[in-house]
Order: structure tokens, then sequence, then C-alpha cells
């Protein structure tokens, strides 16, 4: 899969978010190991906290249907700036996918990508656990 083929998969998760109280909606879309990809978008709460992520609603429909070997995550909204995912969404991607490419696009269809590492450098591990 292409990086815009990802990217348009985020684009179109995004149509689908719930975001009436900071009209910002965002979309993801994760490419696993064996090819599949998994959308997800924003779903805001009126209890600002219980908001799930793009991200996190996309990584949770690919561990539900059996995938916790990600490579890569797109992440769109339509905005001026890169969409970059939040330090929760960091840390629950590098769960499943440490080395992972990340994808950020904007409004006007440009992308930036990073490494998961660059955005979260010194992640908490199952390491720490033992």
């Amino acid at each position: 899969m292409t990086d815009r083929e990802l990217l348009n998969q985020a684009a179109m998760a995004m149509k689908t978010s719930y975001a009436p109280y900071s009209r910002f909606k965002v979309g993801a879309a994760v490419e696993c190991e064996d090819g599949s990809v998994y959308s997800g978008c924003k779903i805001e709460n009126a209890a600002l906290g219980a908001t799930l992520c793009a991200e996190r609603a996309a990584i949770a429909a690919a561990v539900r249907a059996g995938n916790r070997h990600l490579l890569r995550i797109a992440i769109h909204a339509d905005g001026p700036r890169y969409c970059v995912p939040c330090g929760t969404c960091r840390q629950v991607l590098h769960e499943f996918a440490p080395e992972a490419e990340v994808l950020c696009s904007r409004a006007d269809g440009r992308y930036v990508s990073y490494k998961l590492t660059e955005l979260l450098p010194h992640a908490f591990s199952s390491e720490h656990l033992e």
C-alpha cells in the first residue's frame, strides 16, 4: 500500500468523526504486517477525558481483528498543520509497533513522515516491568 492510499483511508475515516465540541475531526488508518488496514475516527464526549482519539480507535479495531503487529499509521485532519498523535496515542502505538512509521497529513494533502522513536524517544515498555 502506498503512503497516499493509507492517507486516503485516514481522510475517509475522518469524515465519520464525532467532534461537536472542538469541531476538530481526525481520522487514522493503521497498516498491519499482513497488509490489512483498519481505520478509526475521533469520538468526542462532553466529559472530554472520555474522548477516543482516532489513532487509538484504529489500533483497537486492528487488535480486535487479531492483528497485533502494526507497521505504520496515517493520521489526517482538515487543518492547516500536520496532525500528529497525542502522547497517549504515541504510547499505545508503541505497545504494538515500537518502530512504526507515522504519516501525518493536513487539509491540503501534504504530509510528513516520522519514526515513532522520533516522536516518543524514551517510551515506557514491558521491559520496565521485568
